[in-house]
């Protein structure tokens, strides 16, 4: 930071109470008011009124003995400008720096203080500390360019803003190679020892201007063409990671919420719509990471749909990108409902349908390219498993989630088997109804021998779905593993969960793994890889199995074996004769 000091006399100004008094041996006769202060000066033995015009013409219509009271209540920088402006004219030592160099501009050009009254004039002075310091310097452009947020319209009518952008672009398009200035970088990975500069080193400095002034610079830098999109997305991102609440964490956004004032969220929205107008319109610009936060925090703050929907509709043409954590947007308000914005996720998911359907020529699926739907159904499947922990969340949420992806998305339904399968562990009081819902999303014919060898042990599924495994088994006239259990056994299971038979053996994944939300339950960390104990399964026994097929009769069964062979799933009530052991146990 550079300074200028002028002026060689020593500090002969006091207070006392509401008064600034110059000592002196000759009286006071010019009093200034300015708001609370009064300044007691002098008109002519010092140089005070031939170095101020304005003043000049106060007092033109007095004497010299009288004295003279001027009000200066409207004066560019109020009384701390003015006082620049006095102790120059007195010849007292000032120190001139980015800091203080707007208000004491603007009360000099507010006094006139400029060479057409005197020679070497405030004015004057002031200009050549502006070029050849100010504008010279990297930070003096940043802070002085911030002081004239309070200042904005004289600062615009004498060019100071306009010449301190210029300055700062000019700085910013300047090759990493050649930045010798002191600048502020402290992303992740980065240390000030290395020899090469980052491409991004001035986002953090800019990031101090207030959010109409860093609009001007991030416009100016663009209207260049000369820097990428992306390094234009990270300057948005590091500003709004200093200025915008943080709501990925649950507990901090509802403390934030609750202690935000209104003013305080009407500048938040300032931001957060000046900040969504300014992202680049290049796919990957900025990260998709980046717009779910910006689209959660428009959630907390009741930004406009406006604003939603664009941030929706970017975020849906990279969600291939995102990860779980990325998705673990909290509701808000949060306050007895569940913790996850599960509609925020389904919204975005269904412009990211729409977005594909369009993008792809073909008139079915079996023609389309599958690559980004299967990983995005991947991706929602693994968030899946994280808010099927969540003890407040509605069965419907997670099948509404679950059933919005076509049946061309999930190669496999393994992960979508190991959510449901949480969720019934973590929500063990569920009705039968809910029960049903919930399985009915789940295909068995998509399942893996693996995950079919457990399914059938799992007594938290509802017997209708492990019929529906067995029959498909054997229809499928492979060989069924070597734990699966025969049909005449399940009709007699008790449907009491054994501690024997716990579901944590079954792998959840590494990307399912996430944040704990408060006010849920903690559960078992999952296992490795999915394990049947082989001691306590036994062989099917085919014959018992179509024994108790046929037991409905030759009409019956052939319509049992149409529906197996067709994909469809089986209604057990229509398999099961009524009275069986299964009707008394329900």
């Amino acid at each position: 930071m550079k300074f200028m000091k002028i002026g060689t006399r020593p500090d002969t100004f006091y207070t006392e109470e509401a008064t600034r008094t110059v000592i002196s041996d000759i009286p006071s006769d010019l009093i200034i008011k300015i708001k609370r202060i009064s300044y007691f000066l002098h008109k002519l033995q010092f140089s005070l009124l031939p170095r101020c015009s304005l003043l000049q013409r106060l007092c033109a219509d007095s004497t010299d003995s009288s004295i003279v009271t001027i009000e200066l209540h409207d004066i560019p920088g109020g009384e701390e400008a003015f006082e620049l402006c006095a102790k120059f004219c007195y010849g007292i030592t000032i120190n001139l720096s980015a800091h203080n160099f707007v208000p004491a501009f603007c009360a000099a050009q507010f006094l006139q203080m400029t060479e057409a009254v005197e020679r070497g004039n405030f004015v004057l002075k002031l200009e050549a500390f502006f070029n050849s310091c100010i504008l010279e310097g990297w930070k003096d452009s940043i802070v002085t360019l911030q002081t004239t947020a309070k200042l904005i319209e004289l600062s615009e009518n004498n060019g100071i803003i306009r010449r301190c952008i210029d300055s700062i672009v000019e700085k910013v398009l300047t090759p990493p190679s050649k930045v010798s200035w002191s600048y502020t970088y402290t992303r992740p990975g980065f240390s000030k020892h290395q020899k090469s500069v980052p491409r991004d080193w001035w986002t953090e400095d800019i990031s101090d201007l207030d959010i109409h002034l860093f609009r001007y610079v991030i416009t100016a830098i663009r209207s260049t063409f000369m820097v990428l999109p992306q390094l234009i997305g990270e300057a948005l991102h590091v500003y709004a990671l200093r200025w915008l609440p943080d709501t990925t964490n649950i507990r901090s956004s509802a403390e934030s919420s609750a202690s935000q004032t209104d003013e305080t969220i009407e500048k938040h929205k300032r931001i957060l719509e000046t900040i969504v107008s300014m992202i680049p319109g290049d796919k990957g610009s900025v990260s998709v990471s980046f717009l779910l936060r910006l689209l959660s925090i428009g959630n907390s703050l009741g930004a406009s749909s406006l604003i939603k929907t664009e941030l929706t509709r970017r975020a849906c043409l990279q969600l291939e990108e995102a990860t779980v954590n990325d998705l673990l947007l909290p509701l808000h308000p949060s306050s007895d409902q569940h913790f996850y914005d599960i509609e925020l996720v389904l919204a975005m998911l269904e412009s990211f349908l729409v977005q594909w359907r369009r993008e792809s020529p073909a008139p079915t699926y079996k023609n389309r390219p599958t690559k980004s739907i299967r990983k995005v159904a991947e991706l929602i499947d693994s968030y899946l498993q994280v808010i099927a922990r969540d003890a407040n969340m509605p069965v419907s949420k997670l099948v509404s989630l679950a059933e919005a992806l076509p049946v061309v998305a999930r190669r496999s339904h393994d992960d979508l088997y190991k959510a449901i399968n949480i969720y019934l562990k973590e929500h063990p009081n569920m009705n039968k109804a809910d029960k049903k819902d919930l399985c009915r999303i789940l295909d068995c014919q998509k399942l893996s021998p693996e995950v079919r060898a457990h399914a059938v042990k799992n007594e938290r599924l509802p017997l209708r779905t492990v019929v529906q495994i067995l029959f498909f088994e054997q229809e499928k006239g492979s060989r069924p593993p070597e734990n699966k259990m025969p049909l005449q056994e399940l009709f007699s299971r008790k449907h009491a969960a054994s501690p024997e038979d716990d579901l944590a053996k079954l792998e959840l994944g590494p990307n399912e793994q996430s944040r704990e939300a408060e006010g849920t339950r903690k559960t078992a960390a999952p296992q490795s890889s999915i394990v049947i104990d082989e001691q306590r399964t036994k062989k099917p026994d085919t014959k018992v199995m179509k024994g108790e097929i046929d037991k409905v009769g030759s009409e019956k069964g052939r319509e049992f074996r149409e529906q197996g062979n067709s994909g469809a799933k089986v209604d057990t009530e229509k398999i099961i004769p009524k009275g069986s052991a299964r009707d008394r146990q329900q």
